[in-house]
């Protein structure tokens, strides 16, 4: 649950963002994170292989997975 302890970051993954359909889905994950996370910091990844270093761009700067 987003509500059990702050979360430094959230990943949203480029299948909810990039289908034009997910649209709505999109905008409500958006919004549920800012409610329920407001510290969280947002990343996005561009496919299932680069999840480690989106996160890593911000949960721990300079230190981007190769």
């Amino acid at each position: 649950m987003l509500t059990e302890k702050d979360r430094d970051c959230v990943l949203i993954g480029a299948g909810v963002r990039t289908v034009p359909e997910y649209l709505h889905l999109f905008e409500n994950l958006v919004n549920t994170f800012h409610e329920y996370a407001p510290k969280a910091r947002v990343c996005f990844n561009g496919g299932p292989f680069d999840s480690v270093a989106a996160v890593q761009r911000w949960v721990n700067p300079g230190t981007e997975a190769k």
